[in-house]
């Protein structure tokens, strides 16, 4: 009888959508694949998670990270599946590494995207790179280097921690000493520092490594397409990143280089890497590093689609015209910023970053209250500082796809309207 009940009675009559609720549901317990020796139990439908087309407000997104994300990339992500073994998805992946060799300057086989965030990458170097008792130094000048140490001693390594001020940066003499002296299996430094906005110099450390039996590991999560990088000629041996920022993606990729040295030192390991989802003895035989391809975890389909046309928008702009880009709008940036009064917290203008800007914030003015005026009224997004920064900065990321004169107008609008409202700029 309720079969023959109309749609209009149905949407008409809430009763009578209940009744079909009960039926429906008494039907779909009969037809389950429940096993007879189990119960079933009435569905508890208290709690059924979000329901309607998901809306979300648009942000322009200028702090230090996720950037916005270019709209061919995002369009990518909405391309029909492909299962992750299947050719034509497998050539995808052999794009994306082909590209990752232009963004590296590398001529090496290694490379790939980690299956997670920057952390992945991150976690994947220390856990492919570093055994048990091993030494690692630590360049921290910022909130990464922190977290390398932690992550370095969960995997059983001898930390050693260089310290520096938040907004200095390390020279190749306090580097050189630390290494000859220590003689780690690892260096660890980020060249982008976006907890406080400096940019260290990697001249000379790659010759320093190779001749002291260390392996040189460099984080390059907001600085990666956004300033000079040649992983080969600077004798780098391994690189992480992230896709979310000067690479114009969502988050869910780590980009990652690996050099012949850093290969031979995990296949020469004494003991198993100790993570198997980031094993690259596994994960790059899936990327076909070793001259075959086998299924150890399920590719990121749809997040390697928007790396791949991340990627090609790489190589059509051209490296040098992208970071040329980026330094331009720094500039940009910091003539807006200085004609306000506010001053730069990395006073060595050659260690300043230029994708991830910290400006000191003034005596007397609410950073906070700045940072919600411009997104309540430009919907902009201004960041506070993170870690050693916390709550002397502000953070503006000029990364990608927001790395344009128009952002940086728009942002300095916000900037300027939110210190006219506090009395530190005159009405």
């Amino acid at each position: 009888m309720l079969a023959s009940v109309s749609r209009a009675a149905r949407r008409a009559y809430p009763e009578v959508q209940a009744c079909f609720r009960t039926v429906s549901s008494t039907q779909a317990a009969m037809n389950t694949s429940l096993r007879p020796d189990e119960e079933m139990h009435a569905i508890d439908e208290s709690s059924k998670g979000p329901s309607g087309v998901l809306e979300v407000p648009r942000r322009f997104l200028m702090g230090p990270g996720p950037a916005n994300a270019d709209p061919r990339v995002l369009n990518a992500q909405a391309l029909p599946l492909l299962g992750h073994m299947h050719p034509p998805f497998l050539k995808i992946m052999d794009e994306i590494q082909e590209g990752l060799r232009y963004l590296f300057q590398t001529k090496s086989p290694y490379t790939l995207c980690v299956s997670g965030t920057g952390h992945a990458g991150m976690e994947a170097c220390i856990a492919n790179l570093v055994e048990p008792g091993e030494t690692v130094i630590v360049g921290n000048k910022g909130i990464w280097g922190e977290r390398v140490c932690d992550m370095a001693g969960r995997f059983g390594a001898n930390v050693v921690e260089l310290k520096k001020d938040a907004g200095k940066t390390f020279s190749f003499d306090e580097l050189k000493a630390a290494v000859e002296k220590e003689k780690p299996a690892v260096l660890f430094l980020c060249q982008g520092e976006s907890s406080t906005g400096v940019q260290q110099s990697l001249a000379g450390l790659g010759d320093l490594c190779e001749k002291n039996g260390t392996l040189l590991l460099v984080d390059t999560v907001c600085s990666l397409g956004g300033v000079p990088l040649f992983a080969d000629e600077w004798k780098v041996d391994a690189i992480y990143s992230g896709s979310q920022k000067c690479l114009s993606a969502p988050p869910g990729a780590a980009p990652l280089f690996l050099s012949q040295r850093a290969l031979d030192k995990i296949k020469s390991r004494k003991t198993k890497v100790r993570s198997y989802y980031l094993d690259m003895n596994l994960v790059g035989d899936y990327w076909g590093w070793y001259g075959s391809r086998s299924y150890h975890h399920t590719g990121m389909v749809s997040m390697w689609y928007s790396m791949r046309e991340a990627l090609a928008l790489v190589a059509e702009e051209g490296l040098d015209a992208m970071w040329k880009r980026h330094q331009s709008v720094h500039e940009q940036l910091w003539a807006g910023l200085t004609e306000m009064g506010l001053k730069p917290f990395v006073e060595d203008p050659k260690d300043r970053l230029c994708t991830v800007n910290t400006i000191k914030v003034p005596e007397g003015v609410d950073w906070a209250a700045v940072c919600k005026n411009a997104m309540d009224k430009y919907e902009v997004e201004i960041a506070g500082g993170l870690g050693p920064s916390a709550g002397k900065v502000w953070r503006i990321g000029l990364m990608g796809y927001n790395a344009t004169p128009a952002t940086v107008e728009l942002v300095l609008a916000a900037f300027k309207d939110g210190l006219t409202k506090q009395g530190y700029l005159p009405k």
